[in-house]
Order: structure tokens, then C-alpha cells, then sequence
């Protein structure tokens, strides 16, 4: 059962001037006993970021940009698990990385560049191509602040009406940090990589410290990132790609050429964006 305790609180008596919306308090097990989030009917606007961030910062409201992608599965159709859901605090982003890192390239075939060998036990070796551990915190100073650049960011995707995220609505979310929003509501994106969603966001919470990341936008089983201070530097771009394999390995496992130094070089070396897919 999630254990955020911070419930959505009441938008009609919150002040909060809001467009017209929707609760959603629908599960992948029937409806949740309280809303889990609020959605805006329409499509987002540019300036629909800021604004929501001002406003429902002082209420523990958190906005994030929600859409059905490809799939056309909006919020009441993503089978929300909140009973799933524990709390990212509870859970150490090496660890679950090294886990998940164990658990990917011993099926990768090395397609990735970077195979890691398990003995019987399912225990990682010590060798040249077991977890690397967490990467370094990047040299370079931010060069905005986190909250301006995710705003910036989800303007960019509000205003876009041919990307794929055209028509994706704002929402608010009850979280304390970006990096748990995921958790707040349960979200089942990555169920076929890892069904406690908090697990993930302790790596988030990871990546917010040392990267001034924050989660963007989130569809069905798609995550959209803002980077405030990416790396910048081959080996900055390597150690993290290591992060991202692990985190989600789909990003390079069914995305030629499937090796983790190009993906490296062309999606994490300064890029101020990060998109997940999970299959």
C-alpha cells in the first residue's frame, strides 16, 4: 500500500483557480478511496506549467504533464496500483539499480556493449563487467534552476501540437518532490520492469540531487525528464548511461544499434532531456 501520506487535498475549497477538470480516483483494482490526482480537460497551454507550480506549491501540489500517447490512454485507463506503491525513502537508488543492472545485462547478449556475467547463485561477479556503481555528481554547475528548467521543458512539449505528446493536459499531483510523483499515483508504467513504481523513484530522488532532475511528463508506460545539470563529459555520459540501462533497459535493448556507448553519447552526454520507455 503507498505510504505518501499526503492526500490530494479539496480543489472546490483550495483557492486554487483552476480550468475545468477531473479527479481520478480509478485503479487498476476498482476506485481508490481518494482521488490520486487531478487532470485538466483540455490540452495544456505553455504557460499552464508555471502557473500550476505557483499555485499549488503551497497546498503540496505538484504539476506534471499527463498524456495517452500513441495508446490514446488517459489517466482513468493507466492501471493505477497504488496498493503496489511503497515509499521511496524506504529503498537506496544503488542498490535497486545494482539489482536491476544484474537482472538486465545477464539477458542483454551484450548487445548493449557492457554484459554482465552471473554465477549460479544469480549474484553479480566482481569482474570488469559487474555494476559500476552510482556516477559521479557532474562537474559542471547547473545552469538554471531545476524548477525553471522543467517549466521551460514542459512549455516546449505543450506547445508542440504535431510531437506525440500534442494534446497532453496538466495535472496535479500530491508529492512532496518531483522525483515522487510516480509514487504518489501509483503509476504502472514500468510494470513489466518493476511493479513497486517507488523503487524507481528512490533512483529519481537520486537523479534530482545529483542532476537537478524532474520528472516532466509521464503517458501510459512513457517518462519525459528535465536535466538541469547533465553530464559533460564522456565518462560522465558513461558511468550514467549504466543509470539508464538499468533503470530502463528497454531504452537500449529494443533501440538499435543497442549499445549502451552510443546511447551514451547521443541521449545522455549534455542532453537536458531524458525520455524512459518501458515495453
Amino acid at each position: 500500500m503507498a505510504t505518501l501520506p499526503n492526500p490530494l487535498p479539496d480543489l472546490a475549497s483550495s483557492g486554487l483557480d483552476l480550468p475545468p477538470g477531473s479527479l481520478v480516483d480509478a485503479t487498476l483494482d476498482g476506485p481508490w478511496h481518494e482521488p490520486l490526482l487531478w487532470h485538466a480537460d483540455g490540452p495544456a497551454a505553455p504557460r499552464d506549467w508555471t502557473d500550476l507550480r505557483a499555485a499549488g506549491r503551497r497546498l503540496g501540489l505538484l504539476p506534471v504533464l499527463v498524456t495517452g500517447g500513441h495508446r490514446e490512454q488517459w489517466p482513468e485507463d493507466w492501471d493505477l496500483c497504488p496498493d503496489e506503491t511503497s515509499y521511496p525513502g524506504d529503498h537506496d537508488a544503488d542498490e535497486v539499480l545494482a539489482g536491476y543492472w544484474t537482472d538486465s545485462v545477464d539477458h542483454a547478449d551484450d548487445r548493449t556493449g557492457d554484459g554482465t556475467a552471473a554465477d549460479e547463485t544469480g549474484e553479480a561477479d566482481d569482474g570488469p563487467d559487474a555494476w559500476p556503481g552510482l556516477a559521479p555528481v557532474p562537474a559542471r554547475e547547473a545552469a538554471e534552476d531545476a524548477d525553471t528548467a522543467a517549466a521551460g521543458l514542459a512549455g516546449v512539449l505543450a506547445s508542440d501540437a504535431d510531437d506525440w505528446l500534442g494534446g497532453a493536459r496538466m495535472a496535479l499531483v500530491p508529492a512532496r518532490r518531483s522525483a515522487d510523483i510516480p509514487a504518489a499515483i501509483g503509476w504502472s508504467g514500468p510494470m513489466n520492469h518493476e511493479n513497486d513504481v517507488a523503487r524507481l523513484c528512490a533512483v529519481l530522488r537520486s537523479w534530482e540531487d545529483r542532476y537537478d532532475a524532474r520528472v516532466v511528463a509521464l503517458g501510459f508506460d512513457t517518462m519525459i525528464v528535465s536535466v538541469g545539470r547533465p553530464p559533460g563529459t564522456a565518462e560522465e555520459a558513461r558511468a550514467l548511461a549504466a543509470e539508464h540501462y538499468a533503470f530502463c533497459p528497454d531504452n537500449i535493448d529494443q533501440s538499435p544499434p543497442h549499445d549502451l556507448d552510443v546511447y551514451a553519447e547521443k541521449a545522455v552526454l549534455n542532453q537536458e532531456v531524458w525520455s524512459f520507455w518501458w515495453d
